[in-house]
C-alpha cells in the first residue's frame, strides 16, 4: 500500500512541475501573424494576376490548404515550376455602419483595404495558365483573389522584458488613430489586427512600437452614448465642473509592434493589453 502511495505521490509531482513549468516567450512575431495581417494602404498594387478557378470547381466556392488552383500566367509570363505567390483580396466593411464620427472618410483616405489569403506554389506550368498548389490559407481563397510573386515579410523583435503598460507614460507627440480592424469588429483585444493612418512618413517602421490611448469625454465617441453621460446619467455622481479631457489624464489601453507601414498607415499587431480597445482610440508612436 504504501508503494501505491508513494507512486501516486511521484506522479501528482510530476504533473505539478509539468503544469508550473513556463512557456518560452516568442521572441519574434509568429510568422502567421505576418503573412495574414492584411493592410490598408493608398499604393497601387497590380491586379492583372488573378486566380481563375480551381480543381472540382463545379461545386467548390473556396479553396483551401492542399488543393490546387489555376492562375492566369504561364510560360509565357515568366512563371516557373516552383515559383510562389502571396494572394490577397480587397474587402470592404459590407455592414457600413460607422463606428466614431468621421471614420468612411478616414479609412477612405487610408487607401484600399487588403486582405491576405494565402500562399501558392506551383506545380505546373502551360503557356497561358499555371497550376498551383495552396501551402496555406489564412481564410480561404476564391476566383477572381489577386495573385502576386511571393515577397518575404521579416518578423520583427518582440520586447523581451515584462514590463507591463506604462499607463502614466508621457505623450511623444507623434499621433493617429485606429481606424479599422481586420474583419471590421469594433472591439481588439490581445494579438488582434488593427490599421492607423499614422506611418513611414511619420517615423514608424516595421518593428516599432505604438501606444494606444483614449481621452476622457473627447466627443467622438467609441462607445454609443450621449456626450458628457457620466455626468447626466443619475447614479454616477458629479462634480462642480464637468471637465473637458484636455483637463484629465488620458487613459492608457495598451500598446502594439507594427507588422507592415506604407506612406501614412500602417498594420498594428495588439500585444500588450488592459482593456478593451475600440476604433477610434488613438496611437502614438513610443519613443
Amino acid at each position: 500500500m504504501r508503494g501505491k502511495f508513494v507512486t501516486f505521490g511521484l506522479i501528482l509531482g510530476m504533473v505539478a512541475g509539468v503544469s508550473g513549468a513556463q512557456v518560452p516567450r516568442r521572441t519574434t512575431v509568429d510568422p502567421t501573424a505576418m503573412y495574414c495581417s492584411g493592410a490598408v494602404t493608398s499604393d497601387a498594387v497590380p491586379q492583372d494576376s488573378y486566380v481563375i478557378s480551381g480543381e472540382q470547381s463545379v461545386d467548390k466556392v473556396g479553396f483551401v490548404a492542399g488543393q490546387l488552383v489555376y492562375i492566369n500566367r504561364g510560360s509565357g509570363q515568366g512563371v516557373k515550376v516552383g515559383d510562389e505567390f502571396l494572394v490577397i483580396r480587397s474587402v470592404k466593411d459590407e455592414l457600413k455602419e460607422p463606428w466614431f464620427k468621421g471614420q468612411d472618410e478616414l479609412l477612405r483616405a487610408m487607401g484600399r483595404t487588403w486582405a491576405d489569403e494565402g500562399r501558392l506554389k506551383v506545380v505546373h506550368v502551360g503557356d497561358k495558365v499555371s497550376t498551383a498548389e495552396v501551402k496555406s490559407t489564412c481564410d480561404y481563397i476564391q476566383r477572381g483573389d489577386v495573385v502576386l510573386p511571393f515577397q518575404e515579410r521579416p518578423a520583427p523583435p518582440l520586447k523581451q522584458d515584462a514590463q507591463v503598460v506604462d499607463q502614466f507614460a508621457p505623450a511623444t507627440g507623434k499621433t493617429g488613430m485606429i481606424v479599422a480592424s481586420k474583419y471590421f469588429g469594433q472591439a481588439s483585444g490581445s494579438s488582434s489586427i488593427v490599421y492607423v493612418n499614422i506611418g513611414a512618413s511619420q517615423g514608424v517602421r516595421v518593428g516599432s512600437y505604438l501606444r494606444v490611448f483614449r481621452n476622457q469625454g473627447r466627443g467622438v465617441a467609441t462607445i454609443y452614448q450621449d456626450k458628457g453621460t457620466e455626468y447626466k446619467l443619475f447614479g454616477f455622481g458629479s462634480t462642480p465642473v464637468a471637465y473637458e479631457w484636455p483637463g484629465l489624464p488620458r487613459e492608457i489601453l495598451g500598446e502594439g509592434i507594427v507588422l507592415r507601414v506604407s506612406g501614412n498607415t500602417a498594420t498594428l499587431m495588439l500585444t500588450d493589453v488592459r482593456r478593451e480597445i475600440y476604433q477610434g482610440d488613438y496611437v502614438e508612436l513610443e519613443q
